[in-house]
């Protein structure tokens, strides 16, 4: 006996009959035609089992349940990141001279906009800022200058080398060869802090936006625009992490969840030694009792602690700000944290300030409690800071 379902849907008065085929007519030739009768064809014998039949019958189990083979279109405003981000990263910015000394001191104007999409496994950055900031200029006899930075093209469609930046001092200025200094080498420290946002962009969030397929390999590879090929008005980026050498602790691409942290302290020293001891390989070795490699420059890397931790220096602003990727060796493979130690001298005192960004979840007061105990008050200990 046939068994059917009939269903008008829509405004189309479309008919649908959902059929049942009594055993015996299993395997016979069926056919439907538009308005849902059978007549000729091959009607199967029976549904696929678990894992075998029909390929397309088979769907892949995943943990997460999202997402399959990251095909869907997900979107993640980062326009509120991006923006701290960039101020941060500008009010960095110092440059010294034979005339002088230079420095941003304000971000005045910060339009635009930041987004991250991912699309069948690939990655697209979408970002475009308009701003300005503000620089003070000390000549070596104490005078001071006012002017103004401005970047109008800072977007996705522009390679770090093709951002324009502009340099000026403020109208009621008078000429200063400091007005050179600025744009010689703050132009080039803009340009190179600006690239480093970027670079930041896509490591900070490509793991949280590609997933991995069940069985832990990674969607493939999408190819990443060169600045000699043709520019479109997107940036990919693979989504395949370079791989560590630090044992994994889960697949790449996984989403991890992460925290931040800060910490204060102060030391009875000057900024510059402190800063110092940070940075010298002798004094690491000195304070962590232990054998340490440390290449003290921007893109300079560090092991410490018989390996347990390693990292690299993103930014050094001697005597005042140490900025670096720093990660523990448990952590999940190719994940990072972002460390940023900020000195002020107190005259006879130097209070540092560290914030931690990135952290996994779970690690937060084991990192925290690291710091404290083997930097800050090992520091304290074994030079009477």
């Amino acid at each position: 006996m046939w068994f059917y379902f009939e269903s008008l849907c829509g405004e189309q008065q479309l008919r649908f009959q959902l059929l049942w085929v009594k055993p015996q007519t299993e395997g016979l030739p069926v056919q439907f035609c538009s308005s849902g009768s059978i007549r000729s064809g091959v009607y199967p014998s029976s549904m696929a089992k678990w894992g075998e039949g029909d390929p397309r019958w088979i769907v892949e189990e995943r943990a997460d349940a999202t997402n399959v083979n990251n095909w869907h279109w997900t979107e993640r405003d980062v326009t509120a990141w991006s923006s701290d981000r960039l101020r941060q990263l500008l009010l960095g910015v110092r440059v010294e001279g034979s005339e002088g000394v230079c420095e941003v001191t304000e971000v005045s104007r910060l339009d635009g906009e930041a987004s991250i999409n991912n699309r069948k496994g690939k990655l697209f950055f979408f970002y475009e800022f308009q701003l300005r900031a503000n620089w003070l200029g000390t000549s070596c006899s104490g005078l001071t200058y006012r002017g103004t930075i401005d970047v109008p093209n800072l977007s996705d469609e522009n390679d770090e080398d093709d951002l324009d930046i502009s340099v000026c001092l403020c109208k009621d200025q008078p000429s200063t060869a400091l007005l050179d200094l600025m744009k010689r080498s703050g132009g080039k420290e803009v340009r190179r802090v600006l690239g480093q946002y970027v670079r930041d962009l896509k490591s900070d969030f490509s793991q949280g936006m590609i997933l991995p397929t069940a069985d832990g390999q990674k969607p493939s590879t999408p190819v990443a625009s060169k600045k000699n090929q043709v520019k479109t008005s997107k940036t990919q980026v693979s989504s395949d992490a370079k791989r560590s050498s630090s044992p994994a602790t889960c697949p790449t691409g996984v989403r991890i969840q992460t925290c931040s942290f800060s910490l204060r302290e102060t030391f009875h020293t000057s900024a510059d030694e402190l800063y110092r001891t940070f940075i010298n390989q002798e004094f690491v070795q000195v304070f962590t009792r232990s054998a340490a490699t440390v290449d003290a420059r921007r893109g300079g890397k560090f092991l410490l602690l018989d390996g347990s931790v390693s990292g690299e220096f993103t930014q050094l602003v001697p005597d005042r700000r140490i900025e670096m990727r720093w990660r523990f060796r448990t952590w999940p493979s190719e994940h990072s944290a972002t460390i940023r130690l900020e000195l002020a001298d107190r005259g006879d005192e130097t209070e540092l300030e560290l914030e931690a960004r990135g952290v996994p979840a779970g690690e937060e007061e084991t990192t925290r409690e690291g710091w404290r105990r083997f930097y800050l008050q090992a520091i304290k200990q074994t030079f009477g800071y």
